[in-house]
């Protein structure tokens, strides 16, 4: 696998394949909160700027929101704001999509969540980031906080927990580095399920997870057949969550 993921993977330490491995054979129910939560690993205390490689597609690096249109199916322009370098949500504007589609990909993601931290469980510096519009890698306070392990930051909401909380608190930068294979189908057949490998502050959180279908809230909703290329969205979940260094790499197709 062909990743530059600069100088955050030198902070990634070994996890047991059996743990992923566990977790995508898990059988319990959606946001089940007896599920046992994650440990708790402190990452590095600074997130430090990882510049975009020179085959990158540069979606946000602190000017406008060019790259970006409003997620509702009449397009239109982005209604969050920019400030000091960063993408503000702007609660109630709805979520935003790349203008561009895309299929496999490295995707890099710098996300702060807001401080004074207010609210508990889901109802904190909630958003996402949603592959192809609708595989989600969950971004959520998760500083001292709980919830559903498997809507906590980091997880792949509604289906897999993070192996580790490694989350920052409130008002610092955090980070998501996230390989994603799309799903491939046979007209409307599944052939080869969606697949995740996501960093999260330079903590490995989940390592080839098979996805079981789109996000869904509350139920599991099998896959539908989609393009093979598709945008890229980030949520407006009514919490004044910032972005900022949002860059992707498109990755040759595997051979299967």
């Amino acid at each position: 696998m062909n990743m530059h993921l600069g100088g955050t993977l030198g902070l990634v330490a070994h996890v047991a394949t059996a743990a992923t491995a566990g977790a995508q054979q898990s059988a319990w129910p959606q946001h089940a909160l007896d599920r046992p939560p994650p440990p708790v690993v402190a990452p590095a205390a600074v997130q430090p700027l990882v510049a975009p490689p020179a085959d990158a597609v540069v979606l946000f690096d602190g000017g406008l929101l060019a790259a970006w249109q409003a997620a509702d199916s009449a397009g239109g322009p982005a209604r969050w704001r920019i400030s000091s370098g960063a993408i503000e949500v702007v609660p109630g504007a709805g979520g935003i999509r790349t203008r561009r589609s895309f299929g496999d990909v490295q995707l890099h993601v710098e996300w702060m969540s807001p401080l004074p931290a207010q609210g508990a469980g889901q109802d904190r510096g909630n958003s996402g980031v949603f592959l192809m519009g609708q595989y989600e890698v969950q971004i959520l306070d998760s500083w001292h906080s709980t919830t559903y392990p498997d809507g906590q930051a980091g997880a792949i909401y509604g289906q897999l927990p993070p192996l580790v909380n490694a989350s920052r608190q409130p008002g610092r930068w955090q980070s998501f580095d996230i390989i994603f294979r799309h799903p491939e189908f046979d007209g409307e057949r599944l052939t080869v399920p969606a697949r995740m490998t996501v960093f999260h502050n330079g903590l490995l959180v989940h390592e080839d997870a098979v996805l079981q279908g789109p996000t869904t809230h509350q139920r599991r909703a099998p896959y539908v057949a989609h393009p093979r290329r598709l945008p890229i969205s980030l949520q407006d979940h009514g919490h004044k969550v910032r972005f900022r260094n949002i860059w992707v790499r498109e990755l040759a197709p595997l051979v299967h």
